[in-house]
């Protein structure tokens, strides 16, 4: 098929790759335009970008979407379908109509669950056990067109973000060349979405970050998972942030104030949170230094039994 493919950072990287290597025609990459970094300030190409330039295929930075200029772009390309993976913009109707397959998205929820930008990141802070991807016709509002394939995949015990973010984008390249294929012959069924069992996904915040004591500690845990490697989950500890880079739950109950450090054991430094639940940190990052086992930063003075960790103010 001929194809345009509109995506932007380095979970669209396995789809685009996918498309090239299954042989499909790479009319031309449409990704956001180069933003400054760091205190330099130098434009740095988004991971697409990249990946596409090394594929030897034509890359388009559009500022805007929404004028006539793109839309007519694209419609000189005669695609046969354009394909949607993290591009970070919603389409217009005069972009979407211009392919007679239309406009196909992968989206990396099991829809109409954790529609939005972090779908990943708050499966995983939800403590989700189950998630995986979804194909879909793309229309005018965010993440509600009609379903074309999905494909469920189990959360691996103490899986981190990056991680399943990396194995749902393999899968989900995958799918989207069955969907492709499907759709030239015309045997998959698209299918609306349960708009009233619909759940978001909101770009995530520093301010997310901050995570109160008193939470459940399967909550911290979840957000500690799905929160890496930004914002980060954090408390505070003598007006000193802590960050917590790995954590788990615990069975059994305490009776001490949430917030409060108990002992150091084999499964990490021990934690009182909300509901009487327990938290076992295992790595930790104390401000202004590196991260450390929760053994080496008990040793250190970092943080000790005894001491009430309670939340503190972003960044």
């Amino acid at each position: 098929m001929r194809v345009v493919f509109l995506g932007t950072p380095e979970v669209a990287v396995p789809a685009l790759k996918s498309l090239f290597e299954a042989g499909h025609n790479l009319q031309a990459v449409v990704t956001r335009p180069d933003r400054p970094v760091g205190r330099s300030a130098r434009p740095v190409p988004p991971p697409v970008k990249r990946a596409a330039e090394a594929l030897g295929l034509d890359v388009t930075q559009p500022k805007r979407v929404r004028g006539k200029l793109f839309a007519e772009s694209l419609r000189a390309l005669r695609p046969d379908i354009l394909v949607v993976v993290a591009y970070g913009r919603i389409l217009p109707r005069s972009v979407l109509d211009i392919a007679p397959h239309g406009a196909v998205n992968l989206h990396f929820s099991l829809l109409p669950a954790y529609r939005g930008a972090a779908p990943v990141q708050w499966a995983l802070a939800a403590g989700d056990e189950v998630t995986g991807v979804t194909t879909m016709r793309l229309n005018e509002k965010m993440d509600e067109g009609d379903i074309l394939l999905q494909q469920e995949f189990a959360v691996e015990c103490g899986e981190h973000a990056p991680a399943l973010q990396s194995r749902l984008a393999g899968a989900g390249s995958a799918l989207l060349l069955e969907t492709l294929s499907r759709l030239e012959a015309g045997t998959v069924e698209p299918r609306p979405q349960d708009h009233a069992a619909a759940s978001y996904a909101p770009m995530l915040a520093v301010t997310d970050g901050a995570v109160e004591p008193d939470l459940p500690a399967r909550a911290i845990e979840g957000r500690v998972r799905g929160f890496d490697p930004w914002p980060g989950v954090w408390v505070c500890r003598d007006g000193k942030r802590l960050r917590i880079i790995e954590a788990v739950a615990l069975p059994g109950e305490v009776a001490d104030e949430p917030g409060r450090v108990l002992e150091l054991t084999t499964e990490g430094l021990i934690v009182a949170c909300g509901g009487g639940s327990r938290l076992a940190l295992r790595r930790v990052q104390p401000e202004g230094r590196r991260v450390q086992e929760v053994r080496d930063a008990v040793n250190g003075r970092q943080i000790a039994p005894g001491d009430l960790l309670e939340r503190c103010g972003a960044r």
